[in-house]
């Protein structure tokens, strides 16, 4: 029986249960940068370009800003592609040379982007089908700690670099209201942020991310006036993002200033351009800059501030010379997951629907995930994003014929989304459908 030669680039999280899921077909033999055997720098071009030649299929896990580069040398060799990310510009010109290849570019086979799309397709098809018309759409979703351990100031851990964390919540957001095309600034993004119901028992807030508007195309709702597409958060971590946005921490330009042996009261003054680095005279200038919308915010979040350490006169952890990744180095250290700690992957869309009978009337349907993760097992987002692309993958290794069309693909059809949501499900991954 020969071997299927899959080479896994990426070696956090997600990488274990997709690995694990894809072992359990003993024709499958992986190659893992760094794990078991084979260290590989994905910023080396020719030592690259070697391993995906010698492979059937890559599955990239890495950076998406690396996703281009491999994904040219699988073009090169005629290998298949998969990733978890969404498919940028860059790589949607990958299409034409992608289909001359012959080879298959899967995407978007995560949870969020992934899982989202297998039952947004399912139920908007279902509606289709009975004649319906989808008017209204929200997808929201958020990779948390679960409430239990929810214990800091931003309502929030890290399992990997803080960094993406962050500046996901420093994105613009475009998306379709009410029939108008809405645009929020980067800077604007977090203030938009409001509460959203769910499920009984947690406290969310919810904010547009990224740009929603293809998604009417990509998910056949033309008819739809409202398609929004984003995050949930606890209750007050926007707020404190937005703090940190208002004083300059997510800044990622080089400060000639922000060099080992400044202190975090030091380097919280020359950000702000605070009078002196004493704690009165950051808190002042704070004040000034974030224009907190009441007193108690404005304590709770001075608090916040205080416990991560950032008016203390201890010496700061100078990283990459810029406030951001500094800013990093600290909540890696304060706001990891600790042993025996989970998480929660909470994803809801949310479809208000249309019929047309005797008389017209609307309905509005939910669809929801609530999955914890496995105190020191899985994670819920490792679990999540990892089976549903270890399963994604083996159906494109199995010859399923819908993910075997060359070119760029993502699971925007029902032919794709039917067969990995089956599988997805009987690994306790499931979407529960409600009326509301």
């Amino acid at each position: 029986m020969p071997a299927i030669k899959i080479l896994v680039l990426g070696s956090g999280m997600v990488a274990p249960p997709c690995i694990e899921y894809l072992l359990r077909n003993e024709k499958n033999h992986i190659t893992i940068g760094k794990f078991p055997s084979v260290a590989l720098d994905v910023s080396s071009t020719t030592e690259l370009d070697s391993q995906i030649a010698s492979h059937n299929l890559v599955i990239s896990l890495v950076p998406y800003v690396y996703h281009a580069s491999i994904i040219k040398l699988a073009i090169k060799h005629k290998v298949n592609v998969v990733t978890t990310s969404y498919v940028s510009d860059v790589i949607r010109e990958l299409d034409v040379p992608a289909k001359e290849a012959g080879i298959v570019v899967l995407n978007e086979v995560g949870v969020d982007p992934g899982v989202d799309h297998l039952y947004a397709i399912k139920k908007i098809e279902e509606v289709h089908a009975k004649g319906g018309l989808i008017k209204e759409f929200y997808s929201y979703c958020g990779g948390l700690p679960a409430p239990e351990h929810a214990d800091n100031p931003l309502g929030f851990k890290f399992s990997w670099s803080p960094r993406g964390a962050l500046l996901s919540q420093f994105n613009s957001a475009h998306f379709l209201a009410g029939g108008n095309k809405v645009e929020i600034s980067n800077k604007d993004l977090m203030g938009v942020a409001k509460p959203y119901f769910v499920l009984d028992g947690y406290e969310f807030v919810a904010y547009p991310n990224r740009n929603s508007l293809p998604f009417q195309e990509f998910y056949g709702i033309p008819e739809a006036d409202t398609v929004i597409r984003g995050s949930l958060r606890y209750e007050g971590n926007p707020a404190f993002v937005k703090a940190l946005i208002d004083l300059g921490w997510l800044d990622t330009q080089p400060k000639d200033w922000l060099k080992p042996g400044i202190t975090w009261a030091e380097v919280l003054q020359r950000a702000t351009g605070a009078k002196d680095p004493s704690e009165g005279a950051l808190v002042s200038r704070v004040e000034e800059l974030c224009r907190f919308s009441n007193k108690t915010e404005g304590e709770r979040i001075l608090s916040g501030l205080r416990w991560i350490g950032l008016f203390s006169s201890e010496q700061a952890t100078v990283r990459g010379d810029n406030l951001l990744d500094t800013l990093c180095a600290q909540l890696e250290k304060e706001l990891s997951y600790q042993p025996g700690e989970r998480d929660l992957v909470m994803l809801q869309h949310k479809f208000v629907v249309e019929w047309h009978g005797g008389k017209k009337f609307q309905e509005t349907f939910t669809s929801t995930l609530e999955l914890y993760g496995e105190p020191n097992g899985f994670s819920g987002m490792a679990k999540s994003v990892g089976v549903t692309c270890g399963i994604a993958t083996q159906l494109l290794l199995d010859g399923h014929e819908a993910l075997n069309t060359p070119g760029v693909l993502a699971p925007y059809k029902k032919e794709i989304c039917d067969p990995i949501r089956e599988l997805v499900e009987k690994e306790g991954i499931k979407m529960v459908e409600k009326l509301v």
